[in-house]
This record gives C-alpha cells, structure tokens and sequence, in this order.
C-alpha cells in the first residue's frame, strides 16, 4: 500500500529526513516511537503533502501511484487521512458542513455521487455514536470550545465519515485521560482494522499501543529508522528509553 525509500526532507533549509525508508502493507498497523526531533511529525507532514516540507531526495508510491506528485487534496481523494497532534479551531464553520464538503468533494474526485445531506446525517450520526459523541457537537464549529480529548474524538469521527485507505495518526494519544484513550483506541480499531486498509502511529508511549495493537514497531532518530521489531519493542522502549536504543 504504502512504499517510502530513502526518503530526504527539509524545511527552512534544515534536513530533517535522512534516509528514512518504510513498506506498509494493507491489514498493518504500525507504530513510529523515537525522541523529540526525531522527525516523526515531519514524516507525517511529508505524506500529507503540507507545504513548506521540500522532500529534497527518495520516493514515496500509495496505492501503485507517486504519492509526492500529487496535491494534498488529490492524496486525500486517493485514501490518506492525516491526524494531527494539534487538532485545529475552526471558528464560523460547522463540523457537519466541513465534513459534508470534504466527504463530498473526495466522492467528486473518484468519480462518485456525492451524499445528499439526509444520507450524510444518517452516516455522521453513526459515527458519532460509535465514538460516544453527541450528534449535537458536530453542530458545532470545528474543535471550538472542545476540549482535548473531545478534539481528538471528532477527528476519530472525521476518520470514520472519511473511511481512508490509510490513516497516519500522528500523537493521536496527546492529552488523552484513560477513559478518552480507550474511547479513541476502539474506534481506531473499529474504522481502519480491515484487510484493506492501513494505519501508522506516531507516539511517544506504549500506551495506546495498549488498545491498538501494532504489528511492527518501529524507532525513529535522526530522521531515519534506526530499529524495527514487533509490539515487544514498544515495551522495551518504555522499559530503557530512546537512548540506547536509538544509539
């Protein structure tokens, strides 16, 4: 599904990706673990195509096509849903508008109809539901008023209205309390564990490893990946630090 080899970026002339290669298959899920700077956040801007990260070498092909080719929006039509650490506030703009003009604009591009707005609330409603969310707040503008954990459950239900083919889920476990992390690791499992589809973590702890169990753990340092190993590697990390490890 997912091919990056040699993968080189920078941003303000500073490179931050050094060599980073990773294959990612339909069915996995894996997890990026690695210290601060390391470049995990940059690598999940890289495939979502945010501006100002200039991929200076290597490649990256999703589903058979070249991914770095393509505009954000294309990557979006084409099945890449990126989660951000920092969901942001979007003041004026209902969460139901947004997600209707997203949902409908990426049916557009491959060629389908797009929802009619009943069809729409009777999807958006059993995502909320999924995810204990009142319909209510999906009436609110975006992340406004939210709180932490409440921002990264509607971004778990803009995932599940989206239904990506690939999700990169970057610090999705931020400000999350245990009950959040439970709510938000469920519906991770719910949406993206299919045999079609594929996810990749970038966390700091083993925590959310807890709920989502990935089946390849891998250390980032440096802008590459210094080690790769199943979800014992998690564990190990939480035991001994980055430190020797990414050494």
């Amino acid at each position: 599904m997912l091919k990056i080899e040699n993968l080189h970026a920078e941003i303000d002339g500073k490179e931050i990706l050094k060599g980073l290669s990773l294959t990612v298959n339909a069915g996995e899920v894996h997890a990026i673990m690695g210290p601060n700077g390391a470049g995990k956040s940059t690598l999940g801007y890289v495939l979502g195509g945010r501006p100002g990260y200039e991929v200076t070498q290597g490649s990256v092909t999703f589903a058979g096509e070249d991914l770095l080719e393509q505009d954000p929006d294309a990557r979006a039509a084409a099945g890449l849903f990126l989660g951000f650490q920092y969901p942001v506030e979007i003041p004026g703009v209902s969460n139901v508008q947004f997600l209707r003009e997203a949902l409908n604009s990426q049916r557009r591009a491959r060629g389908e109809t797009p929802l009619s707005g009943g069809e729409f609330l009777k999807l958006a409603r059993a995502q909320a539901d999924g995810l204990g969310m009142d319909l209510d707040m999906l009436k609110r503008p975006v992340n406004v008023g939210f709180s932490g954990g409440e921002k990264k459950r509607n971004e778990m239900v803009q995932m599940g209205i989206l239904d990506p083919a690939l999700a990169i889920l970057d610090e999705t476990d931020s400000g999350l309390d245990i009950d959040a992390l439970r709510i938000v690791g469920d519906g991770i499992n719910r949406i993206m564990r299919q045999p079609t589809k594929a996810v990749i973590l970038i966390t700091h702890y083993q925590r959310l490893l807890d709920y989502v169990r990935p089946d390849n753990v891998h250390v980032l340092a440096d802008g590459r990946i210094v080690r790769s190993g199943g979800p014992e590697l998690a564990h190990e990390l939480e035991r001994e630090g980055y430190g020797a490890i990414a050494a």
